[in-house]
Formats: structure tokens, sequence, C-alpha cells
């Protein structure tokens, strides 16, 4: 550890390894160096919020900051809020330092259920309304995003079809409970439904996509 730049004593490192003290970020990043393994690796924990991608890939507040093009206390800020308020250049730079995929991104700045509530409101109504949004979340192009949004819609309009077609025909409470069941299931998924039809393009770095 001294040897790296991070003397510590003996028995702060028996402490961490009986958990009741943490090393700092400095001290982690050269704990990973002298065991020759990754930062993540030590940490225990599958990356999933913005300090953490960073500390993964052994990186200081300061230097992200400098490779976005943010000022520290700025990035420092986003971290403590979890969420991501970098423009699109700042956007395209962290998820290259971060070495995100699309799909996380979204995660990682919080905007899940930002996501989920415009895909159930373009589903259950005009659903091109909400392409503009989506594509400002994700970042995809509008035509990706436009097919995504038609499938969607056109496949829970069947709900409502298939819904009606039982109480019209008078058929029993148990065969409109069914498909009840379905579309509150159908609902559950919209957000990996969506990552579904998007598909490959979810998965890869953004930008590549983008028109």
């Amino acid at each position: 550890m001294t040897a790296c730049g991070a003397p510590v004593r003996p028995e702060v490192i028996e402490a961490w390894e009986f958990g009741s003290l943490v090393p700092t970020e400095p001290q982690l990043f050269a704990l990973a160096d002298v065991l020759w393994c990754a930062p993540s690796v030590l940490m225990g924990v599958e990356p999933r919020t913005l300090a953490e991608h960073r500390l993964a890939r052994q990186l200081s507040v300061e230097r992200l900051a400098q490779l976005v093009g943010m000022d520290p206390d700025a990035y420092r800020a986003a971290e403590a809020a979890n969420e991501w308020p970098g423009d699109y250049r700042q956007t395209k730079a962290l998820v290259e330092a971060l070495g995100l995929s699309l799909r996380k991104l979204i995660g990682v700045m919080g905007r899940v259920e930002e996501l989920a509530g415009h895909l159930r409101a373009a589903v259950e109504g005009r659903w091109k309304s909400h392409i503009a949004p989506i594509t400002e979340i994700t970042t995809l192009n509008r035509t990706r995003v436009g097919d995504a949004l038609r499938v969607m819609h056109g496949e829970f309009a069947e709900f409502a079809e298939r819904y009606m077609g039982h109480v019209v025909a008078r058929n029993a409470d148990a065969r409109l409970k069914e498909v009840a069941a379905e579309r509150s299931a159908y609902l559950r998924r919209l957000v990996d439904h969506f990552w579904d039809l998007i598909g490959e393009a979810g998965e890869a770095p953004p930008f590549n996509s983008v028109s």
C-alpha cells in the first residue's frame, strides 16, 4: 500500500477485513492495485450508482469531472443526488468513461420511472406525443422510438378489444379477470418490453444511433 502511495497501518487493514472500517477512495484504488483486481471486486457489489460506477473504473471525482468537462463540485452534487444533469457532450463523455450501455445509463441516471411514466401514457393514449420526451431520456433517434411505441400501443389496444369482446358476449367473470391480469402484467413490463423492442441499441454504448 505504501508503494502505491497510500500507506496504512496493519490494524487498519485488519479493520477492513473484519468490516469495521471502510477504505477511503485512494486506499481502495491502491488496494486494488496491490491485489491485482478491479475495485468492484473489493466493493463486493455490482455498480448501481454514479459513484459506484466511478469507483469501479478507479476514477477520482476530480479526474472524472475533468473527463466530462464539468466542475468537480457540480459532478459531486450529481453523485450525491444520483441524477445526471449533463448536456449531450458531457453525457457522451460520461458513458465512454464509465463504460455503460444505454439501458444501464438510464437506470444510473435515475430516470427509469420517468421513462415508465411516458411509456404508460403512450400505450394508453396518443403515443406520438411521447416520442420527443422518450427520445430525450434515451438519446435514441426518433424513428426507433416511434417504431417501438407504435408496436406497444397496438399491443395494448388488443387488451381493450378482447376485454370489451368478452363483456359484449357476456362471458364468465373468470375470462374477464384473465384478460385484466394479462393487461396488468403487460403494464408492469413496459420498460423491459420497450428495451426488448429496441434490441441491441439498448445494450450498446449510446450515441451511435442518434440522428
